[in-house]
């Protein structure tokens, strides 16, 4: 297959090089344009899940930190609801009481407060003070909630701001409390102040324009830290944003979409705290996130496009000049085969066709015929008129013979001086006695030369190969020819043997 193939692309190439050329160019910049386009993509893709990892490592971060805080918070309230259950804690000095009902690290600022609320709703210990302060909460929902529902366990409630003290927004983490028989018998409750989230969120780099989000699973935001002053969102329900409804049905993962907030497109990184109620998510700017490799891309395109238009550009410029050389050639071809007086093929483009139509005429035992032309008495008709006239009657007679044969394979060629040979492949006898008539005819019809008495004629031999023809040489055949043209000279020119 190879070695058809080959000579069918040298040909391809001899014949169209400038069509070539601009092929493989044009394969050659699709080429680049391919590879670059493959190769920024594959950056972009690298830097997606780089910015993805990262958002990840935050997520898991806060979620440790998250995790960690209910724990505390779990672990005080069970203990405050130990002591809760022990009525001899009562009569123990308020001070030392006080140390046993909570945890030295919920006295710190940072965190909130928790309290004892008994049956009616009314605080009986405060982790914040000695000497509970005064207030009730039996028309909150957490502590209608726990009265309702003895099976609530760890509840976690929605943002609020808090009665007591200036703990600003809140969430709640509470349990109930229940006596010996199993009845209710107040709540232990606690606050986290979200200002806590504000410090935890403030440490991590999520650029200007990011932000990380504490989101319950019911749809409502719990904190927020960003570079704009989102504070107002806290309490915001997103229950029906698409964004939260995909990230809630997906628990854990990334995916990129517009943000309902600003419209801007947005990588959102998101994870489930454990079995908690809560969702952390971290929002990036895909814009600040690609703004590195998109001016990498740019520069990389605007290159690849100024090699790509050079490439072109050369190509342009070299195939013009394959164009000129290949007209040049072919122009110089025409000449090498052209005779320059008569404007007929010359005698060695006539030898090539002969050869080739003789092969042919052999190969598929076909008849192949010949007329040879000569003018008549053309010396004295170049003695009257010059050798100026003489030419003009040659090409006259070069026009005629041109007109006379209509089909493509015919050929009427110089053959020297004023004689002629024309070849008419696949041609018998009758058809080429026929056609060499029809010459000597119009030849002799043309009106005379400057006066002369006759007008020019011609005598032409007709000889003809077949199948079943003795003839077995192209030499024989031309000699058949050229007998014949002399029997019609002999016989007094102007006539066809």
């Amino acid at each position: 297959m190879t070695s058809r193939t080959r000579p069918q692309r040298t040909a391809l190439y001899r014949s169209h090089p400038e069509l070539v050329l601009n092929l493989g160019s044009c394969l050659t910049v699709l080429a680049i344009v391919a590879i670059v386009t493959f190769l920024l993509m594959r950056e972009r893709t690298n830097v997606e899940q780089a910015a993805v990892r990262s958002a990840s490592n935050i997520v898991q971060l806060i979620d440790t930190d998250i995790v960690r805080n209910v724990e505390l918070y779990n672990l005080s309230l069970r203990g405050l609801i130990w002591a809760a259950q022990r009525p001899e804690l009562l009569t123990i000095p308020p001070e030392l009481r006080h140390q046993v009902l909570f945890n030295q690290a919920f006295s710190v600022p940072l965190r909130g407060d928790i309290l004892w609320l008994d049956s009616n709703g009314d605080v009986v210990a405060d982790s914040a003070s000695t000497t509970p302060r005064s207030a009730n909460f039996a028309d909150s929902k957490i502590f209608q909630d726990h009265r309702a529902n003895p099976g609530l366990g760890l509840l976690i409630s929605q943002p609020f701001k808090a009665r007591l003290g200036d703990l600003d927004w809140c969430i709640g983490f509470s349990r109930r409390i229940s006596d010996i028989h199993g009845e209710f018998a107040g709540v232990a409750a606690g606050a986290l102040r979200l200002s806590y989230f504000d410090e935890l969120f403030n440490r991590l780099d999520i650029g200007h324009e990011g932000s990380i989000n504490l989101i319950n699973t019911n749809g409502v935001l719990l904190a927020r830290h960003s570079a704009q002053d989102n504070r107002q969102l806290v309490g915001k329900d997103f229950s029906q944003q698409l964004n939260f409804k995909r990230a809630i049905q997906e628990g854990r993962g990334s995916f990129s979409a517009i943000s309902a907030l600003d419209g801007k497109e947005r990588l959102f990184t998101f994870s489930r705290v454990t079995d908690l109620p809560l969702m952390v998510v971290v929002a990036l700017s895909s814009e600040e996130v690609f703004e590195s490799w998109l001016r990498t891309a740019l520069v990389v395109g605007s290159a690849t496009g100024v090699l790509c238009v050079g490439i072109l550009w050369l190509t342009l410029l070299l195939g013009r000049e394959l164009r000129r050389r290949q007209d040049a050639e072919q122009g110089l071809a025409t000449l090498a085969a052209t005779d320059s007086l008569t404007n007929l093929p010359n005698r060695r483009r006539l030898d090539q066709v002969l050869r080739q139509e003789w092969a042919r005429a052999k190969r598929n035992a076909r008849p192949l015929s010949v007329l040879m032309v000569d003018v008549d008495r053309f010396k004295a008709f170049n003695e009257r008129h010059g050798h100026q006239g003489g030419d003009q009657a040659l090409r006259k007679v070069a026009a005629t013979i041109q007109r006379c044969i209509r089909r493509p394979a015919d050929l009427a060629a110089r053959y020297g001086g004023e004689e002629f040979l024309i070849v008419l492949p696949e041609t018998d006898t009758q058809g080429a006695h026929q056609l060499a008539e029809n010459l000597r005819r119009q030849i002799a019809a043309q009106p005379p030369y400057a006066g002369d008495a006759q007008p020019v004629t011609v005598s032409i031999g007709v000889a003809t190969h077949a199948p079943d023809c003795p003839q077995h040489s192209l030499d024989a055949l031309l000699g058949a020819a050229d007998g014949a043209l002399y029997q019609a000279k002999h016989n007094g020119r102007n006539q066809v043997v």
